[in-house]
C-alpha cells in the first residue's frame, strides 16, 4: 500500500499537535523535577545513562554504595540534550528517581539528523562503530559506505561484520561474496559470524571487549540475535522479515547499553534503513573513501565530475583496477545527495 501523501496544513496541523503534547509533557517533567529537588537528594556522584526515554534517562550508579544500580533520572533545564553513553554527575532521590546535575565531556558522539534534519547525538562515547549486514536482507555498498564515512567523521573506528554466514552461497559469487572482498582489499578490519550457528561469535567478543561499541545496519541484518547471542539474559527482540518487501521490521526502539561480563559495553540502537549524511562536508566524503586518496585533485580539471571527462583521475584508477566501479558510483551518489540526505 503506497504511504499517503499529507498536504501543508496536514503537515502543520500533526507539528502543531505534537508540538502542544511536547509542551503539556514538558510542563508535567518541570513539576515533577520541583519536587525531587524540593525534596532529600542524595550526594552529587557520577553515573552513566544506558537508556533513553523521550525527556528522560536511565542511570547506573557508578558510586561504591550505589554501583549497578539504576535510576529514572530528570535533566535541569539548563542541561544539553543527553544520549545512552553519556558520563553524568547526577543526585539520587526517593523511589528509584534522581537528577541529573551535569554532563561530563565525550571524547567522541556519534550523530544523525532528525525528521526535521536538526542534527542529533544518538550515542555517545563510542569507540567502535560495528557495522552489520547479511545475504539478506541483500547489503547495499552505498549504505556501508555511508556508515564508514559517518564512523571516519566521529573519529571512531569501524568494524564490518557479516552475519548470517550461513546463509552464503557456497561458490562464493553472491553479493556479499563481492561486498566482502571489497572491503577486505582495503584494509577495513571484517569478520564473519552466524548468530545462528554461533560461528565467528568468540572472534566478535574478543573485538568487542573493553570498548564501547554500537552496532548499525539496516534492520533484518540480525543486530538483536546477535547482542542476544553474546548477552542471553538481555532478552532483545527480534523481527521477522518483511514478506512483502524482505527488508527487516524494527524491534529496537530506544538506544540502550549493555555490559560484557569481559569488560567493555553495547549500545544496541535502533535499526536504519538509511544513513543520512546532511551534517558532512564534501571533504568529509572523500576522508571515507581511503583508496581515492592518492588519486584526488590530480584531475584535469578542478570542477571534474568523475563521469567522462578527459583527464579524470579517478576514471583511470577504476581503469587500472586501483579503484573498484562500484566504490565511484557510491562516491559519487553520496556526494549528489549531500544536500537532501535524510533517514
Amino acid at each position: 500500500m503506497a504511504k499517503r501523501t499529507l498536504n501543508r496544513r496536514q503537515g502543520w496541523r500533526i507539528n502543531k499537535i505534537q508540538d502542544e503534547r511536547l509542551a503539556r509533557a514538558a510542563k508535567r517533567e518541570e513539576r515533577t523535577l520541583e519536587e525531587l529537588e524540593g525534596g532529600d537528594l542524595g550526594t552529587e556522584q557520577h553515573g552513566l545513562v544506558i537508556a533513553h526515554f523521550g525527556v528522560q534517562v536511565e542511570v547506573e550508579a557508578e558510586s561504591e554504595e550505589l554501583a549497578g544500580q539504576t535510576y529514572r533520572c530528570y535533566l535541569r533545564a539548563n542541561l544539553p540534550a543527553l544520549v545512552t553513553g553519556d558520563r553524568v554527575v547526577w543526585r539520587p532521590g526517593n523511589q528509584g528517581l534522581g537528577v541529573i546535575v551535569a554532563q561530563l565531556p565525550r571524547h567522541s558522539e556519534l550523530r544523525r539528523p532528525d525528521s526535521r534534519g536538526q542534527l542529533k547525538p544518538v550515542a555517545a562515547n563510542v569507540d567502535l562503530i560495528v557495522i552489520v549486514f547479511a545475504p539478506l536482507p541483500e547489503p547495499h555498498a552505498n549504505l556501508i559506505d555511508r556508515y564508514i564515512i559517518a564512523a571516519e567523521h566521529a573519529g571512531i573506528k569501524p568494524l564490518l561484520l557479516l552475519n548470517k554466514s550461513d546463509l552464503l552461497d557456497s561458490s562464493g559469487s553472491s553479493r556479499a561474496h563481492n561486498l566482502l572482498n571489497t572491503y577486505h582489499s582495503l584494509g577495513y578490519p571484517l569478520l564473519e559470524v552466524s548468530a545462528y550457528s554461533g560461528d565467528g561469535l568468540a572472534k566478535l567478543q574478543a573485538q568487542l571487549n573493553n570498548q564501547v561499541s554500537v552496532f548499525v545496519g539496516q534492520s533484518g541484518v540480525g543486530k538483536s540475535s546477535l547482542v542476544n547471542c553474546l548477552l542471553p539474559d538481555t532478552d532483545t527482540r527480534v523481527g521477522p522479515l518483511s514478506e512483502l518487501t524482505g527488508k527487516g521490521t524494527h524491534t529496537t526502539t530506544t538506544a540502550r547499553l549493555f555490559h560484557f561480563p569481559a569488560g567493555g559495553d553495547l549500545i544496541d540502537s535502533p535499526g536504519i534503513r538509511e544513513f543520512g549524511l546532511s551534517h558532512v562536508s564534501v571533504a568529509d566524503v572523500e576522508a571515507g573513501f581511503i583508496e581515492f586518496q592518492e588519486h584526488l585533485g590530480l584531475c584535469r580539471f578542478r570542477n571534474c565530475s568523475h563521469e567522462h571527462e578527459p583527464g579524470c583521475a579517478l576514471l583511470a584508477a577504476v581503469e587500472a583496477g586501483k579503484i573498484h566501479p562500484q566504490r565511484l558510483a557510491s562516491f559519487k551518489h553520496i556526494i549528489s545527495g549531500l544536500t537532501s540526505d535524510h533517514y
